[in-house]
């Protein structure tokens, strides 16, 4: 783990999880492999979907409410949007005191970044990347107090379908700069 847990600098709100921002090591955290990884930051969920292709493209199905990783996402207020992103693009962080996200990576390569701001839990200031997309088809359930962002990498934009719990509110959504100097992520291409 590439966290220093001494210091936390508080993050304002008064509802929901109490949550910080972790003092990191630079780094890009632990590199998350395998869907069972014990680094995992905890309440993250993993799950490959599959794809089905053929000569005109592919088809993928998103998700099933009441099933599989979106099974506690009430139907009254489940959202699903997408986001289209090129080469390069960097969006992050973001997080939501209520609000669980569903990521399904549906064209091009992302370099996703989880960080584990709640106090309370056992992997406060944990740091997990993911390389997921048309390599790694992965959907990743983001639990509540989990900053999150992604990089596009490769040549192609890329296509996140994101599936969430609640409608959008933005009094539940937090935003740190993708550049913050304590959570200290490496965006710098790493085997050069």
């Amino acid at each position: 783990m590439a966290t220093t847990q001494v210091a936390a600098r508080p993050l304002p709100g008064d509802a929901g999880p109490q949550l910080g921002i972790p003092e990191c090591r630079p780094g890009i955290g632990s590199v998350i492999t395998m869907l069972d990884s014990a680094e995992l930051i905890a309440g993250v969920g993993l799950q490959p979907f599959s794809l089905w292709p053929d000569d005109r493209g592919y088809f993928l199905e998103v998700a099933r409410l009441g099933q599989g990783m979106a099974e506690s996402f009430p139907a009254q207020s489940t959202q699903v949007s997408a986001a289209l992103s090129y080469s390069g693009t960097i969006k992050a962080f973001h997080y939501h005191r209520h609000q669980t996200d569903l990521w399904v990576p549906a064209m091009g390569m992302l370099q996703v970044v989880l960080a584990d701001l709640r106090l309370a839990s056992n992997t406060f200031g944990r740091r997990n990347t993911l390389f997921v997309g048309a390599m790694r088809p992965w959907q990743i359930r983001i639990p509540p107090g989990v900053a999150h962002g992604y990089k596009v990498i490769g040549t192609v934009p890329a296509m996140l379908v994101y599936v969430t719990d609640r409608l959008y509110n933005p009094a539940d959504e937090g935003r740190i700069a993708h550049n913050d100097p304590s959570i200290n992520y490496d965006w710098e291409l790493q085997h050069k």
